[in-house]
């Protein structure tokens, strides 16, 4: 099984890292990545597919 998760940051306290960090723990792996960014913001976007 596959998910798709939009990690984001912003800033130490605005972000989600936890998310993608707690699928790690549970064993999920990182199948791919890729940057994402539409220009408009400082935020850090990127398409994060785990497998379990």
């Amino acid at each position: 099984m596959q998910k798709a998760i939009i990690v984001y940051f912003l800033t130490e306290k605005k972000n989600n890292l936890d998310e993608l960090n707690q699928y790690l723990a549970d064993g999920w792996k990182v199948v791919s990545q890729r940057a994402m960014s539409n220009g408009g913001n400082n935020a850090s976007l990127s398409l994060v597919i785990v497998e379990k």
